[in-house]
């Protein structure tokens, strides 16, 4: 039985925090729906300290960032971009349209049509998510989205430049300097300068998805995202110090980010509660992991492989690290998670930043129903219908008349029956059903 050898916080004080921040997501989109660009401009002066006389760059906005970023930076912005356009060609091509005669004069098939406008959210609170801009920007253009709006927060009292320069290269139609919740809500509403989007993407802290679960019907979303997840799966294959450097690499995103360790090894698992001790005494960014690690860190002991895989599949958390002897035994076996990183070679930071997956990825268990933002999330699979005979729309129109007619629905049912009359040469008494031929 999986034994806990450290926990965090419990499920009542996480649902506490929770339910303040609803209440006040609930209140500015209130305010945004009804104030417009002036509520926006308050709250972005509020939070954020920045009131521009327009929120949307300009051309020389754009290429005067673009000035600012150091020449390999670019480059490897590009690459990244690279990467991600690549994989996500490659997952467009796999969608095929198709059109199929499933009985004589019946034919049926679906098309794949892009979503019309979308909505792109690149944080840049605490630190400047530039990856999130490859993520959904680029995602939404290999997609064939015909309208890109990519927001992200002012840092220091300006645009970004690098976080402009990979929204812009990745093909972003408009440029908006807001953060937060009132980047969402005025791309998902629109304001009086602004028109809405269908569709919001990105990450964000717990306001932003928050207000992008209270959007979701108003506009699609990629998924609901909480706190980011990392699952280290490892047994004595590897060591203590690799072990913790992947889980206070992504306890870092913020301090309500689960980082957890679950290994068939206790002399792993307690080396590894020293190691995250001595290497959270160097780390940089100390300060968000140790109170990430302190209240929602775990390190989970288990008695066998199987036992871990079938622990893992019931946190289902975002990303999971598999570092055991035979990593395939989780690709083959395990069925809930946002993504896997199998073998030491690879890690999360990977997939964060540059290899070419997705980094939106499903938490809070979500991975039991979804997969992260791909492709595929921009494009709207729509069916479509064509009968070619008259005798094909009369033998269908038999059996939906009965049908219908079996669930009471009369019109629906002379919809069917007008048909067999015209089409079957049959005289058929409105809102009766068709007897079937002797």
């Amino acid at each position: 039985m999986a034994k806990f050898l450290k926990s965090g916080l419990n499920k009542s004080e996480r649902d506490d925090a929770d339910a303040k921040v609803r209440a006040q997501v609930e209140s500015i989109l209130g305010d945004i729906e009804e104030r417009g660009d002036a509520a926006v401009r308050d709250l972005s002066k509020k939070f954020d300290a920045w009131s521009p006389q327009d929120f949307r760059l300009s051309e020389a906005d754009i290429e005067a960032a673009l000035s600012k970023v150091a020449k390999r930076d670019l480059d490897d912005i590009r690459f990244a971009q690279e990467q991600v356009r690549n994989f996500a060609t490659i997952q467009k091509d796999s969608m095929a349209e198709i059109e199929v005669e499933t009985m004589p004069g019946v034919v049926l098939g679906h098309k794949n049509i892009p979503v019309n406008s979308v909505g792109c959210y690149v944080p840049g609170g605490k630190y400047p998510m530039i990856a999130s801009a490859h993520m959904s920007v680029v995602t939404a253009k290999v997609a064939g989205v015909k309208r890109i709006v990519a927001s992200a927060p002012p840092q220091g009292g300006a645009p970004h430049p690098a976080i402009v320069a990979a929204m812009h290269l990745g093909g972003a139609d408009e440029i908006l300097v807001i953060g937060g919740i009132q980047a969402v809500a005025a791309m998902a509403m629109g304001t009086q300068t602004l028109a809405p989007v269908d569709m919001l993407v990105g990450p964000g802290n717990m306001f932003v998805a928050e207000a992008k679960r209270q959007l979701y019907g108003r506009v699609g979303i990629d998924l609901f995202a909480g706190p980011t997840e990392t699952l280290i799966i490892a047994d004595d294959t590897v060591d203590a110090e690799l072990c913790a450097i992947d889980l206070l690499g992504q306890a870092e995103h913020g301090p309500t980010s689960p980082a957890v360790l679950m290994t068939t090894s206790e002399t792993l698992a307690r080396a590894t509660l020293q190691e995250v001790d001595r290497q959270l005494e160097v780390l940089p960014t100390a300060k968000i992991a140790r109170e990430s690690w302190a209240n929602y860190g775990a390190v989970i002991l288990c008695e066998s492989v199987e036992e871990m895989r079938i622990e893992a599949d019931k946190l289902a958390f975002e990303h999971v690290q598999v570092m055991t002897e035979d990593p395939d035994y989780f690709l083959n076996n395990m069925t809930n998670y946002g993504a896997l990183f199998l073998g030491p070679r690879t890690n999360v930071s990977y997939g964060d930043k540059v290899i070419g997956t997705n980094h939106t990825l499903p938490t809070k268990r979500a991975g039991r129903y979804t997969g992260g933002l791909w492709v595929g999330k921009f494009i709207k699979t729509h069916t479509y219908q064509r009968i070619l005979t008259d005798e094909a729309s009369a033998k269908i129109g038999e059996y939906c008349s009965r049908l219908c007619m079996l669930e009471g629905f009369a019109g629906h049912a002379e919809q069917a029956n007008i048909r067999v009359r015209r089409y079957g040469g049959r005289n058929i008494e409105p809102y009766t059903a068709v007897e079937p031929l002797s």
